[in-house]
């Protein structure tokens, strides 16, 4: 034997292991796949620790549970910190000394105004602070009005916080003597006031309560005991910072209802600390929907991203990139311009930015230390990267890290140039690697109109690129979104529970995706649905000439603006032997009035109902509805208003007139997204699976 060849033994006989333990481990269940736990994180300045915030579903209770843990480097101990299951949104202290973050326990000392409240209690979002090094969690804010967001100062010495202008006992009183309980929309919102809390005040109050009485004038003033007003704006106050130097506040505005009807509702604004004035100055005058401030290390510019909207011209959708403000000049400057793809996250440490940058279907970990220079990309894994949080005092970074195979995780480096021997700092998703995963890869294929189009294929467990297969086309919604090589398993992306029920799952990301470039995300103006439709439709037809896809066993489905385009395909063909579809619409001038974005609607279709009314008509499913003939499953929130739920109950009413099989399922309490009780999105997908194997024919472990 050559050596060569007795090389080769062991490592075949390897590969016979590792295929053979592969082929033991159990498919993915239903129960298992809404048993994942979704992670956040936030470094501690030093980088010693992480604050960790853990949401997994509470089936007994029936809500989503979200707590905080704290990770240890020195010791690599993951400890629990809080218990409560409404705790988020943990932010350290400069200092170390203390971790801030919002809760909605319900508490008596936030009565409720209504006389019929029998309980005398109301859950609001209240501020706590706890120590990193032990303790109870105590609250810092109290009264009966949310906490919309908070921020430490430099020093540690005050947090700065926003909520809704406060009532006193009288205004509340006069109000319901007139009104009782008729909402006046509109008249009857008030804007936000943002208070200074000293620490020190802070630990007194908690020191002497229950102790200490508090006058009415100083409850009804505040809501907190010793909260300073510092300023008030006659809108909604989101995304609190404070500068390094101490001397502004930034926040991010918004419509008081959060509908958004006007961009210049939603500007970047700065407080001074330093004078008496409590109007706050507009940074921003453009047509985009600001997200996620971060003061420069200058304490001069401030980074943000924009979700939605251009920084320049009249509104137009691009993808989400990464700009600075300067706060005296008003001057917007993109960094990285020649970056094709989307930044999704980002970090400043120092002089330098992180950013988490999608490229087609890879989200990667990007450098750069000036707005007009090329991003520099970081040598780390396939898959995708998000959460990015630096440490003010230390080179390591936290970040979430996942892929196909790889269940998220909070992972820690000692720099940026380690991110390859990152190590996990939680196991919360360790169910995951003890089941078969789903193997998958990128798929591209060419248009009508020579664009070259990408998706992502996900085989079923042990057919990684069989031919033939009965395939699943899932629909990403957004429609500012895309699919690609990361982990996911819930209520909305269920890829991989659909792969394990023997789908090959097809996620293309059509014209109007992000990570391809602004050009292609655009493409989708105004022709909202039917030029994406084409694009899919012809992937379709890609993948059974490949020979990848049994053209007599298609199925289709996608929620949101994939629930959109799913209403739309199956008026274009019958095909599809199922349709699974949720909270999508089938016109565009209800839904243009009823959404709460109702912008972007105007932007995609080309202007107001009244204005293209011919485009509204011939871009919606509802006028070619007799075309259907694919079985249809539909889904709606019934609290839903990005996308009314009427729109579900009119789809169904046209598919039963028309006799095509249907169902259609509301659920109580939810809005667009089904987070409130966790049973609701796993009847949906046990559903929503049953009716791809009883039309499809596929579908059974």
């Amino acid at each position: 034997m050559k050596i060569q060849d007795a090389l080769l033994v062991p490592a075949l006989i390897l590969c016979l292991v590792v295929a053979a333990v592969a082929a033991d481990k159990p498919k993915l269940s239903l129960e298992d796949s809404f048993n994942s736990v979704d992670v956040h994180a936030e470094i501690s300045p030093d980088g010693t620790a992480v604050a960790i915030t853990a949401t997994r579903a509470d089936w007994d209770q029936e809500i989503f549970r979200s707590d905080l843990w704290l990770y240890r480097a020195s010791s690599g101990s993951l400890i629990q910190l809080t218990n409560s299951g409404h705790d988020s949104e943990p932010r350290w202290s400069p200092d170390n000394r203390w971790i801030a973050f919002l809760s909605e326990r319900k508490s008596t000392s936030a009565k409720s105004s209504d006389s019929d409240d029998k309980t005398g209690e109301k859950e609001t979002s209240q501020l706590y602070l706890i120590s990193p090094s032990g303790g109870e969690a105590f609250a810092v804010t109290s009264g009966e009005e949310d906490v919309h967001s908070f921020a430490w100062s430099a020093d540690s010495k005050k947090i700065y916080f926003a909520t809704r202008t406060p009532w006193t006992k009288t205004q509340t009183d006069d109000y319901k003597k007139e009104w009782k309980d008729v909402l006046q929309y509109r008249e009857s919102e008030r804007g936000d006031a943002i208070y200074a809390l000293e620490v020190a005040t802070a630990l007194a109050n908690h020191d002497a309560a229950p102790a200490k009485e508090t006058s009415d004038a100083e409850k009804e003033a505040t809501g907190t005991p010793g909260a300073q007003q510092v300023a008030t704006s006659p809108l909604r106050v989101e995304s609190l910072v404070a500068s390094p130097n101490g001397g502004q506040l930034a926040f991010v505005s918004n419509s008081i209802s959060q509908r958004q009807e006007k961009m210049d509702e939603v500007e970047i604004y700065t407080v001074s600390l330093q004078t008496n004035s409590a109007t706050p100055r507009r940074v921003t005058n453009n047509s985009a929907q600001e997200v996620a401030p971060r003061w420069a290390a200058d304490s001069r510019h401030i980074f943000f991203t924009v979700e939605i909207g251009d920084v320049i011209g009249p509104y137009r959708d691009l993808q989400p990139h990464l700009y600075w403000v300067d706060s005296e000049t008003g001057a917007v400057e993109q960094w990285s311009k020649d970056f094709l793809g989307t930044a999704t996250n980002y970090a400043v440490s120092g002089a330098t930015v992180l950013v988490a940058g999608r490229l087609g279907t890879e989200v990667q970990i990007y450098s750069a230390t000036q707005p007009s220079g090329s991003p520099h990309m970081l040598n780390g894994w396939e898959g995708t990267y998000e959460d990015i949080t630096t440490a003010a005092h230390s080179s390591r970074i936290a970040f979430i890290y996942s892929a196909l195979d790889r269940p998220a995780e909070v992972y820690l480096a000692e720099s940026v140039d380690k991110l390859q021997e990152a190590q996990p700092v939680t196991f919360f998703n360790r169910l995951f690697t003890e089941r078969a995963l789903p193997k998958g890869k990128p798929y591209r294929w060419k248009v009508d109109d020579g664009t070259t189009v990408e998706g992502m294929l996900v085989y079923p467990p042990g057919k990684f690129e069989a031919k033939n297969l009965p395939t699943f086309v899932f629909i990403h919604g957004g429609p500012a979104d895309a699919d690609g090589n990361h982990f996911e398993s819930d209520w909305y992306q269920w890829a991989m529970l659909a792969a394990s029920n023997g789908w090959l799952v097809f996620e293309p990301n059509y014209r109007g995706s992000t990570g391809y470039g602004d050009k292609f995300l655009m493409g989708i103006v105004p022709q909202i649905v039917s030029r994406p439709g084409k694009d899919i439709l012809e992937g379709v037809d890609a993948l059974v000439k490949d020979g990848v896809s049994d053209g007599d066993r298609l199925v289709v489905g996608g929620y949101s603006y994939g629930g959109y385009m799913t209403n739309w395909l199956i008026t274009q063909t019958t095909r599809f032997k199922a349709a699974v579809t949720g909270a999508g619409a089938v016109e565009h001038i209800a839904n243009w009035g009823n959404d709460d974005t109702t912008f972007d609607d105007a932007y995609f279709l080309g202007g107001r109902p009244w204005e293209v009314p011919e485009r509204y008509h011939d871009e919606a499913a509802i006028f070619q509805m007799e075309k259907v003939r694919t079985p249809t499953h539909m889904v709606g929130g019934a609290d839903d208003i990005r996308v009314a739920v009427l729109e579900n109950y009119l789809m169904e009413h046209a598919l039963t007139s028309l006799g095509v099989p249907n169902k259609l399922l509301i659920f109580p309490g939810e809005g667009h997204g089904l987070g409130k009780n966790p049973w609701h999105g796993r009847i949906k997908v046990r559903e929503e699976l049953k009716w791809l194997q009883k039309y499809g024919g596929v579908g059974a472990n």
